[in-house]
């Protein structure tokens, strides 16, 4: 039985694209899920990420410019798919030739709907290589909201955040790039140094960032677990943003440490590595998945002092956690639109109502958790988006209802925008209980 035809890069591209549309799926598991079966080269797995996310990162300007030529509204879901694809390569890739991308779209539309689909698909493509897309609009707000593609509400709460408009501009367009794959040497096993010294011996181009101190940016690697230095354990994946939590929290050896909503543990393997592996570190999440995946990178990075605990936060009684810690980390869930550079789809599935959603369950973990200070302890509270409300506003907030807290001396609080250090934008805050 003859080996099966591995898919296009294109057609790869809009299966994906269909999941995150239709199924709710995040671009980035889907895509994965769908290059490790795919039997593509390293090139094809290139450009079908670059479909993907460009498709996702620009589909407002991308549906304006087909909206003058076609009412998407009336096309059938896999249609809309291969013109989203086939208008960014028009678009956005200058080494793509139009013929490619208009050719392999309207074989796309025939499939999903036969000769009538195909007829319509070239029409409605040959105009738009011809004409391009319309122009931007000239006021700066909606200008903005087309030119990347960025929805007006979340507009505003950035101009809330920032406080000056005069970065707005700069800011929208910092969260609308694509992101430089970030890591973090594990200094227990290595330096910065020489783990930017392996990975350049492995093709990759490396960047030491100022923002951190075992952070460094890593393009031209392909996946990272494919790495040999990434699978002896020199570094792992981290965000900029989300090191500087644990370099904020300044853990400390010999201390009982609880890092709360610990997903996959990237902050616990920092917290321990920040500490010479000399703490003990309690990964607490409800997602036993995540908390396996936690305890696997941990080993990788031969890392003894995580201890992991499957656990609601909001259980009072917390079986399985220590009455008090030195030092409590809560990454909360929250609205991610810090992050918008790696999950562009949440531009399209977040809702204004979501920010106030989230601070609530926020508010309650920070109120759960608080006991489990230790007196003399300090919280460090985070999240990965710049919403006042889920950030600043919230730990003034949790300072009126808990008057035994106090902000830390010194640094207190940390915010990083991705037009500034180059990290996504994060919030951090550090508590002390008196």
């Amino acid at each position: 039985m003859a080996d099966p035809v591995p898919p296009s890069a294109r057609e790869l591209a809009r299966r994906v694209l269909l999941r995150v549309d239709k199924g709710g799926a995040w671009a980035t598991l889907a895509l994965d899920a769908e290059l490790e079966r795919s039997g593509l080269e390293d090139r094809d797995r290139r450009l079908a990420a670059e479909l993907v996310y460009g498709v996702l990162r620009n589909r407002t300007r991308i549906d304006r410019a087909l909206a003058a030529h076609a009412d998407l509204r009336r096309t059938p879901p896999a249609v809309v798919v291969a013109l989203r694809v086939a208008v960014h390569q028009l678009l956005f890739l200058d080494r793509v030739p139009a013929h490619a991308a208009v050719d392999d779209a309207v074989s796309a539309a025939r499939v999903a709907g036969g000769q009538r689909l195909a007829g319509f698909a070239n029409a409605v493509l040959r105009k738009l290589s011809t004409t391009r897309e319309p122009p931007l609009p000239t006021d700066e707000r909606a200008r903005l909201e087309v030119q990347y593609s960025m929805p007006d509400w979340i507009i505003d709460e950035l101009a809330a955040a920032l406080g000056d408009e005069t970065q707005l501009a700069a800011a929208v367009a910092g969260l609308s790039q694509p992101a430089t794959l970030a890591i973090r040497a594990n200094l227990t096993r290595s330096t910065r140094d020489e783990v930017r010294a392996a990975l350049e011996g492995e093709g990759a181009t490396v960047a030491v960032p100022a923002a951190t101190r075992a952070g460094l940016l890593v393009s031209g690697l392909g996946a990272p677990d494919a790495s040999a230095s990434f699978r002896a354990g020199l570094w792992t994946v981290q965000h900029l943003g989300a090191q500087l939590v644990g370099e904020l929290a300044a853990p400390a050896a010999g201390t009982r440490i609880l890092d709360a909503c610990a997903g996959v543990g990237g902050k616990s393997t920092h917290l321990a590595e920040l500490t010479g592996d000399g703490a003990t570190v309690d990964a607490a999440d409800t997602s036993r998945q995540k908390l396996r995946l936690g305890a696997g990178t941990a080993r990788r990075l031969g890392l003894k002092g995580i201890r992991t605990v499957e656990v609601d936060l909001l259980d009072r009684a917390g079986p399985g956690l220590a009455p008090a810690y030195d030092l409590v980390v809560l990454d909360a869930p929250c609205s991610g639109l810090g992050v918008l550079r790696r999950h562009p789809e949440a531009k399209w599935r977040l809702r204004p109502d979501d920010v106030p959603r989230m601070a609530d369950l926020q508010a309650r973990l920070l109120d759960a958790l608080a006991s489990r200070v230790a007196p003399g302890g300090a919280l460090v509270y985070s999240v990965c988006t710049f919403t006042g409300r889920e950030g600043p506003e919230q730990v003034a907030r949790f300072l009126e209802r808990h008057s035994d807290f106090a902000r830390a001396p010194g640094v207190a609080e940390v915010r990083t925008w991705p037009h500034i250090e180059g990290a996504d934008a994060f919030y951090v805050a550090r508590l002390l209980r008196r």
